[in-house]
């Protein structure tokens, strides 16, 4: 199984949660199409068919990632 880089999770995470913001505050076409977007790619990259899913396993594999450099 691949691991995805820690880096690129967490600004996927981070584009997830700003775009969820940004919806919430005004729900735009593009604004949907962008979250829509980022969820597919979030899916992709953690293997998951769910988006909940895949945040629950990027969350796993960002601990992961502090406890190996710490």
């Amino acid at each position: 199984m691949l691991v995805e880089d820690p880096k690129a999770v967490r600004s996927l995470l981070t584009r997830y949660a700003s775009l969820r913001i940004a919806q919430a505050e005004v729900d735009t076409p593009r604004t949907a199409r962008e979250l829509t977007e980022v969820s597919r790619r979030l899916c992709a990259t953690m293997g998951a068919a769910d988006v909940r899913d895949a945040i629950v396993r990027a969350d796993e594999l960002l601990r992961a990632s502090r406890r190996m450099t710490a």
